[in-house]
């Protein structure tokens, strides 16, 4: 006889990033049961599609301390391991619908799955933002990338632009020209926004050319292949053309909140409003990492998040 497929949890804990393994940890350590669910494989934007050895193997030892390089993928290992280790369990599942019904959370899945919690912990995460301009959707995947690590291999030796100037897009640029002929990275503004280390390293690459005050205003191509992108000088008011065979796009992130858009807990830019404890203002309702109001998104605080949650969680349901 089958074994009956457990629905009802202490915690539910939506996304498996660093933040919400954390928080998983924590709850399940005080003798919670505890659920994560996420629409993939556990680990969040270490272990993003296609990408063997994830973003941190070359961010790590930057952005969390302990690590001068570290693998992705076996940080997320090394963290889904402790996580679980005292009874939480993980589910895939894309949460389509939520409904609060007194102390109860419902949630609802793509895959027809129907969970219920007493306390719902939202680690969603951030997505890759879209530029929005002719060609960039009729050529994703086709020379348009989100991900220089995932598609990078496809680009050897030849001409990539590089669109954004924070970190993400100078550090994806850097690792483009370990493959690219030339790297040429376009930025809205008059100055990166990068860290100054990571600006420095990327200014004496030979292989990377900035252009300012510039915006990609239609990605081009020929045969399903990009071979360049149109651009506009906010300076100069001029028009221009790039060739080039990809273009790799970072030009912010989105929260992925889309299921909670109704519970009145967002704000103008759709990331969820939390206290110092991480919690919302809905009765048991948390959020944590990178979906969250905050001024910084790292992984170092997306595990701070998740520990400060997880001891709320077992404060609030005693």
């Amino acid at each position: 006889m089958a074994e009956e497929k457990q629905t009802n949890y202490d915690v539910i804990v939506v996304g498996a990033g660093p933040a919400g393994m954390t928080a998983a940890l924590y709850a399940s350590r005080a003798n919670l049961s505890v659920l994560m669910l996420d629409r993939g494989i556990y680990g969040g934007d270490f272990c993003p599609p296609g990408d063997h050895r994830g973003r941190w193997e070359r961010r790590g030892g930057l952005h969390y301390p302990g690590f001068k390089t570290v693998q992705g993928p076996e940080l997320a290992q090394d963290m889904y391991l402790g996580a679980t280790q005292f009874g939480a369990q993980y589910a895939y599942g894309t949460v389509e619908k939520v409904e609060l019904a007194g102390d109860l959370k419902q949630l609802t899945t793509d895959m027809g799955d129907v969970f219920t919690a007493k306390v719902l912990v939202i680690a969603t995460g951030t997505q890759q933002r879209h530029m929005g301009v002719p060609g960039e959707e009729e050529y994703g995947g086709r020379g348009v990338s989100y991900c220089a690590v995932c598609d990078g291999a496809f680009f050897k030796n030849k001409h990539v632009v590089v669109v954004g100037g924070g970190d993400s897009a100078v550090e994806e640029g850097m690792y483009l020209t370990q493959l690219a002929k030339k790297v040429t990275v376009v930025v809205r503004r008059d100055q990166l926004r990068a860290q100054p280390l990571i600006q420095e390293q990327a200014k004496q690459n030979d292989k990377m050319e900035f252009i300012f005050n510039t915006q990609v205003t239609e990605v081009l191509g020929v045969d399903n292949e990009v071979v360049g992108v149109k651009t506009h000088d906010s300076k100069t008011g001029k028009d221009a053309e790039i060739q080039a065979d990809g273009v790799f796009i970072y030009v912010g992130s989105v929260p992925m909140t889309a299921p909670f858009k109704d519970l009145g807990i967002l704000n103008e830019q759709g990331y969820v409003k939390t206290n110092d404890l991480m919690a919302t203002s809905l009765p048991g309702v948390f959020a944590i990492g990178d979906v969250r109001e905050t001024p910084l998104r790292q992984i170092a605080t997306a595990v701070g998040d998740g520990a400060i949650a997880g001891q709320q969680i077992y404060q609030y349901l005693m």
